[in-house]
């Protein structure tokens, strides 16, 4: 049941920031310029050649027709959409379906996966060492959101049982996505789009290596110009 204590406002942003791994190319599918109503028929097509290609392309299931989105970019929308998964649960879903996660500015976006990708190397017991690539999606925001700052429980730094409670019951009641301040950074806003349709397409910008020393990410990369920075 909705809280009804989430307030729909515009949202209005020029640039929304996404950081993800670098590992994962795009899938061709999304960013042909054919109608995503005939996917699943491409893809029964292809599958028959490419068994792999439903591994790679994800569940189309989980996105209704009218509310993909096709084209150079597209991708980087899909992805969260068609490859989420209850073992990557977020604070506002349990992993059933997908959420694309944006900050208002690339230092918000830093510090968000910069707090999860801590989780991941010390839950997995990493060695220190630089880790992963990682890059940077420039997109924009013009859509009314839920804003989830008044919401009780929503900003738990650390359980998401409320936000994912109320998530999932905004998302059922027909809400496009979330606003809220960023937990990580001071200042710092968030958004969580429920569809690929309710953000633009991202272009890519910088890329990113962090470093682990053990117990934290302790300095991160820019690649392209070289500088390193301290994490506070």
């Amino acid at each position: 049941m909705v809280s009804g204590l989430a307030v729909r406002r515009r949202v209005r942003w020029p640039q929304t920031f996404r950081i993800i791994r670098s590992i994962h190319p795009p899938v061709d599918l999304f960013e042909d310029i054919a109608d995503p109503r005939d996917w699943e028929a491409l893809v029964a097509v292809e599958a028959k050649t490419n068994p792999r290609i439903r591994l790679e392309i994800g569940d189309l299931g989980k996105v209704p027709a009218a509310r993909r989105v096709s084209g150079p970019g597209a991708s980087f929308v899909m992805a969260p959409f068609v490859h989420c998964s209850p073992l990557r649960p977020g604070r506002f879903t349990d992993g059933s379906y997908g959420i694309y996660y944006a900050g208002d500015s690339e230092n918000v976006a830093l510090a968000e996966t910069i707090h999860h990708h801590q989780r991941f190397m010390a839950g997995t017991n990493e060695e220190p060492g630089w880790t992963s690539d990682f890059r940077v999606l420039v997109g924009n925001v013009d859509r009314d959101l839920d804003d989830m700052n008044a919401v009780p429980g929503a900003l738990d730094p650390d359980d998401y049982a409320a936000s994912q409670a109320e998530g999932r019951a905004l998302r059922d009641a027909g809400s496009d996505g979330l606003t809220w301040n960023s937990v990580r950074i001071a200042g710092g806003s968030c958004i969580g789009a429920f569809w690929p349709d309710v953000v633009g397409i991202p272009v890519q910008g910088r890329h990113y290596c962090y470093h682990w020393d053990g117990s934290r990410v302790d300095f991160v990369r820019q690649y392209d110009t070289g500088t390193m920075l301290a994490v506070n």
